[in-house]
């Protein structure tokens, strides 16, 4: 008893005087009110454009004539509908930044547009979750053929980008709409709100299960509401709690990993694109970029999975900006989060190992927080990432925290969303509207009676 007195005193005794790590009882003064930093806008620099030309060399190398689809990572033909959006991302941005002509995008997007009203889906009713890139057909995760089930959240985020592509280039507004019109939304929408992915294992019927976590699951959600379903249960961030991590209170999703089997990642990613392509707006705000943001408790949820990663840098010199990213080895991908699974910058395989080896510098994520927080620690974000990169690939993934150098390997999401990261930079939120528009097939459909039956179109809610 008496070592385990002494103990304790050495342990306070060390203690005392350091700073808050994950979950110490150190008290620590909650920060309730403090300055919102101002975002990043403007033409992009001499070396900001070179970036963003270097991030383009990705998708000319990786680019699928024969589809019109992207490889998710360098030289492995196979794309997720997420990845597959990374790609759109970066060819707007391309297309805005000059680096392509109009022609070259027209002759991009028609491929691509063809193949999506083309594709098998899974089960007729949405598509796969997976494609080989170079004959479209349906793979596993291996990409060996075969259908696996559909993700809620991946699509979610693929509507998003077709719904920006169909109002910033209407003339490609029925092409879009027709694919759309294929799918069947009555197993990934319910008619609370909630989406559901379905799930195929060899010798199993299909199983649909509630999918999105906080953060993702309000993104991707967006992109349904976007053309008309009700997303209600999806978009509120309950339920949740928080934790406090250097005075900061981190939102998190607090549905059990234990039985639901879905982990909850916090994360900067999807913060980072809510803020760049929906400016922290509700969808039904159709004003134009400012700092007055419609979707309040997300802009404040950002703000504070920004703040945590900086303090953790002044506290202990550690370059922070955590998300999720690939691996040039097994498990191939991880989760680098702020917090999960009840522990403070735990990272961790889809399958919940531990792996604190493969912390990294997110060039993604911090260049995500680059533009949307104007601070000295984003400058120094900058200054670590904006040269991690290789003139014939693209940018890397990121770098490890633990001074082990680069994440060798490129992929279609990193520098797809960097670009996007960019054209923020220059236009403000991404999604934005014609004046005025003629009304789309996709409006036709919702305001019918007729047609569609059996595809649980959200014909009673307003049309885009």
């Amino acid at each position: 008893m008496q070592f385990i007195i002494i103990l304790c005193v050495a342990l306070i005794l060390v203690a005392c005087g350091n700073s808050y790590q994950g979950f110490s009882n150190d008290i620590v003064k909650r920060h309730t009110h403090w300055d919102v930093p101002e975002q990043r806008s403007g033409e992009l620099t001499e070396q900001e454009m070179e970036m963003a030309t270097i991030a383009w060399q990705y998708f000319v190398n990786n680019y699928q004539e024969s589809t019109g689809l992207v490889n998710a990572v360098n030289d492995y033909p196979s794309v997720t509908w997420w990845d597959a959006s990374s790609y759109l991302a970066g060819m707007v941005s391309a297309l805005e930044f000059g680096i392509i002509e109009k022609e070259e995008f027209d002759r991009r997007f028609i491929r691509f547009v063809a193949t999506l009203n083309t594709l098998d889906l899974f089960m007729g009713e949405l598509p796969n979750k997976a494609y080989n890139t170079q004959n479209a057909a349906k793979v596993d995760y291996a990409n060996q053929p075969g259908e696996i089930g559909y993700s809620a959240l991946d699509l979610g985020r693929l509507l998003i980008w077709l719904h920006i592509i169909k109002h910033r280039f209407p003339q490609f507004a029925s092409a879009i709409d027709s694919a759309v019109l294929r799918w069947n939304f009555c197993n990934v929408v319910d008619e609370t709100g909630t989406m559901f992915g379905a799930l195929l294992e060899p010798g199993k019927p299909v199983q649909y299960l509630q999918e999105g976590r906080l953060g993702y699951e309000e993104y991707a959600a967006k992109g349904f509401e976007l053309w008309g379903f009700n997303t209600k249960q999806a978009l509120m961030p309950e339920p949740y709690a928080t934790i406090n991590m250097y005075g900061y209170d981190i939102p998190y999703d607090t549905r059990d990993p234990r039985k639901l089997k879905a982990h909850s990642y916090v994360v900067t990613e999807s913060y980072v694109l809510d803020g760049i392509e929906f400016g922290w707006d509700v969808t039904s705000d159709r004003s134009a970029h400012d700092n007055n943001y419609s979707h309040q408790w997300v802009a404040e949820f950002a703000l504070q999975i920004y703040r945590v990663q900086e303090k953790r840098y002044q506290e202990t010199g550690i370059i922070t900006a955590r998300t999720e990213h690939q691996l040039d080895g097994a498990p191939y991908f991880v989760y680098d989060t702020i917090y999960t699974d009840g522990f403070a910058w735990n990272t961790i395989s889809e399958v919940g190992a531990f792996l604190p080896q493969y912390s990294a510098v997110a060039i993604k994520g911090a260049m995500g927080m680059w533009v949307l927080w104007d601070t000295e620690y984003t400058d120094l974000l900058f200054e670590h990432v904006s040269h991690v990169y290789d003139r014939e690939k693209g940018f890397y993934e990121g770098i490890f925290e633990n001074g082990t150098g680069l994440i060798n390997t490129f992929t279609s999401n990193n520098n797809g969303i960097l670009l996007e990261i960019l054209l923020f930079k220059k236009q403000g939120k991404l999604l934005q509207y014609q004046s005025t528009v003629a009304p789309s097939l996709w409006e036709k459909a919702l305001q019918s009676p007729f047609g569609y039956e059996g595809q649980c179109l959200p014909r009673t809610a307003a049309a885009d």
